[in-house]
């Protein structure tokens, strides 16, 4: 227990109810305690560890490039081999235009970085976002997050940003030509893994293009193969003309990126130069362990499997105190009803061996986002633990 009173004494929390869980090693889907036990992930690290815990592939990069150098120069500067191959995957994985990436250190900086991008290259000032989104919790990020409890006591944030409906085609004309960029997830994740409306996504994109305003989607949670997809955008018909990436891009290992036509990303290059810079975006380790975690989800055929996965998830978990279940392939929301009783019902699959999580915003959801090399056996294993705690609470 020392290593957990040093964690609450030493290291700042975010909560007063931080669970404490001490973790010994982890490996594929499950976490292993000190005390002894394993423990299933349903949550893999929020949506982060894309291939599971520890991939092999993962860790031979990461061993492999840090026998050759770590960091040698701010972002921009020298060409490294592993940050430049990720750049070039990507523009080979993606639809044009999208064909050049800004590495950066998390998709909260992403975010910021491409906020900067939009009002760069259109000169104007104004945001629209959405009510009920989250794109994290820098000074920019939360200003264009909807959700105000989370925000009140840091104000002053950014000005002119204006929040509209999601699914809600009534706000369109909200958006002008005063309007530099929109910005949205393209699936809602801390309010409850919400998916777009059909041809929502598609009017959207014309809107913008009718007054001239960019569009940037945050794929930071549904990216690197989570819905099926290399990005959820691709199951609705569009291109942003900004693509915000982060979470699973890495494999476990701190990243972000936010990338865009070469005709849009240059202008950060200039009036004034280094519109955007980083000491550590783009380095070599972290660069080498997401080219890894993106070759294997391109070459492994894991995206092919999503599919049948969510399918499994949603025949098992059938029961009278869940109201329904929203999201798209291996980002589920479970609806238990109550903020209180999905709580309990956490702490419960925990102490049976299963971590489960619940959504920022919405409580009475309860998260599911195991990795994508999840087995089926082990979907069956961590639902039975979730009947089980409903059945007994």
């Amino acid at each position: 227990m020392e290593l957990q009173k040093d964690f609450f004494t030493y290291q700042a929390q975010t909560t007063k109810f931080a669970a404490g869980f001490e973790v010994e090693k982890a490996e594929g889907s499950y976490i292993f305690g000190t005390d002894g036990k394993q423990y299933l992930d349903f949550v893999a690290g929020v949506s982060a560890n894309t291939l599971g815990h520890s991939h092999p592939k993962v860790v031979n990069a990461i061993k492999e490039q840090a026998e050759k150098y770590l960091h040698v120069m701010v972002y921009g500067e020298y060409a490294q081999e592993k940050p430049v191959a990720l750049c070039k995957l990507l523009a080979e994985a993606t639809p044009d235009p999208l064909e050049i990436t800004y590495l950066v250190n998390s998709g909260a900086e992403a975010i910021d970085g491409s906020l900067k991008l939009a009002k760069r290259y259109t000169g104007r000032e104004e945001i629209v976002s959405f009510k009920n989104s989250y794109h994290g919790n820098t000074h920019g990020a939360l200003s264009v997050s909807g959700n105000e409890a989370h925000k009140r006591e840091f104000r002053p944030l950014l000005p002119l940003v204006n929040f509209i409906e999601f699914n809600n085609e009534a706000d369109f004309d909200k958006i002008t030509e005063k309007t530099a960029c929109v910005i949205l997830e393209t699936i809602q994740g801390a309010a409850g893994f919400l998916v777009p409306a059909p041809d929502y996504l598609k009017k959207l994109k014309n809107r913008c293009e009718e007054v001239g305003a960019l569009l940037i989607l945050d794929e930071i949670q549904p990216g690197f193969g989570r819905t099926g997809k290399l990005f959820s955008f691709e199951h609705f018909g569009i291109v942003p003309d900004i693509l915000v990436m982060g979470k699973g891009m890495g494999g476990g290992v701190p990243v972000g990126a936010f990338m865009s036509s070469s005709k849009i990303m240059e202008s950060l290059a200039h009036s004034p130069k280094l519109g955007h810079i980083t000491t550590f975006g783009g380095n070599p380790l972290i660069a080498a362990s997401s080219y890894a975690t993106l070759k294997e989800v391109l070459e492994s055929g894991l995206m092919d499997t999503v599919e049948e996965k969510e399918k499994l998830f949603r025949e098992l978990l059938i029961h009278p105190k869940i109201k329904n279940i929203n999201g798209k392939g291996l980002m589920l929301a479970v609806n238990l009803g109550i903020p209180e009783y999905t709580l309990e019902v956490a702490k419960r699959c925990m102490e049976k061996g299963l971590i489960v999580f619940w959504q920022l915003y919405r409580n009475e959801y309860l998260r599911i986002s195991p990795p994508l090399t999840i087995s089926p056996d082990e979907i069956r294993k961590g639902c039975q633990i979730i009947l089980e705690v409903l059945n007994e609470n």
